[in-house]
């Protein structure tokens, strides 16, 4: 016997409101359910569990990401919401969707904790199920980064990169220091604060690598009749001692004094000679290290220079999250 229940648009519009799905699969779930809400709601996710099975080993690397601060600026978390397309990413129900997400996220201190939390009746791991069965792309929390400082900023470059960098002080313009710095990360990825941090087997290790690299491009670069690379005796400040730089400092003068320029006007010269020593030398620390980076809005100054303009203020903490 041919089913006649009758479904109201306004039951259709509910359901369309708590799950975010199609009307016709509101409809559809709502007829299966003869016409009860909950059991509809239970309809959709096992389509969502369907879907999410058959999807599993799908690249998600697209997607959303984003931060959110508390009100009294000292807690910041970033998330990224990753789906399948960029065209599931553009969508405006999509990114609402990130948004309701971050704001569960920014009660939790692990993504562990937050997949847990609850999401209108439903936890956020169910809900991230329920809305692969209405979107028809796997769609996962692939990044979850939370800082907790004195003062915490953000930025976020056009939802696809996002960072949040935390300060040991709250001040007039820790907004403003804590955007630029949050802007350096995600444009440049530091992974540490400073060389200081460096463990000296990974810098051994990296170093040999690196001039492997650098010897193995010559090779071919000599073939080809072009400017070798530079191969340099260290990557990092951790290395060049007071000894080294000394040492440096003597073969500089011993050029110079071959170059038959006047001993009075090396204190002129010595100093940009030794500035290009470090910075050929320390190419580690640029790419990793925040604080040995040069500052994006101004390559003439380190970002830490930049931090010592606001005062004897410090960066405790940085994150970044990126889509893939």
């Amino acid at each position: 016997m041919e089913n006649t229940l009758k479904i109201s648009a306004a039951d259709v519009k509910k359901l369309r409101e708590a799950t975010g799905a199609g009307m016709m699969d509101c409809k559809n779930a709502l007829k299966e359910a003869e016409g009860n809400f909950d059991k509809a709601i239970e309809v959709l996710r096992k389509k969502g569990q369907k879907v999410a099975a058959k999807r599993a080993d799908r690249d998600s690397s697209e997607g959303v990401a984003i931060t959110k601060i508390n009100d009294a600026k000292t807690i910041g978390v970033a998330i990224v919401l990753a789906c399948e397309t960029d065209f599931v990413a553009k969508n405006d129900s999509y990114k609402a969707l990130a948004q309701k997400f971050v704001d569960i996220a920014i009660n939790f201190e692990s993504k562990e904790s937050f997949l847990t939390a609850d999401f209108d009746g439903i936890t956020v791991a169910e809900k991230l199920i329920e809305q692969t069965g209405v979107i028809g792309e796997k769609i996962d929390i692939t990044s979850f980064e939370r800082i907790e400082a004195p003062y915490v900023g953000s930025y976020t470059h056009i939802g696809k990169i996002a960072a949040i960098v935390g300060l040991d002080d709250n001040f007039d313009k820790a907004d403003t220091l804590t955007k630029d710095i949050a802007m350096q990360v995600a444009s440049m990825g530091a992974t540490t604060l400073s060389y200081k941090d460096f463990d000296s087997s990974f810098i051994a290790s990296e170093t040999e690598a690196r001039i492997a690299v650098i010897e193995k491009d010559n090779i071919e670069l000599g073939r080809l009749g072009k400017t070798l690379k530079n191969v340099p005796q260290y990557i990092s400040m951790a290395q060049l001692t007071p000894e080294v730089l000394t040492n440096a400092e003597n073969i500089a003068k011993e050029q110079l004094k071959a170059e038959g320029k006047p001993e009075q006007i090396w204190d002129r010269i010595l100093p940009g000679k030794m500035e290009r020593f470090i910075s050929d030398n320390t190419t580690l620390d640029q790419e990793q290290c925040l604080l040995d980076q040069n500052f994006i809005k101004d390559e003439k100054k380190s970002v830490a220079d930049y931090i010592k303009s606001y005062g004897d203020t410090k960066v405790t903490a940085f994150v970044r999250v990126t889509l893939g």
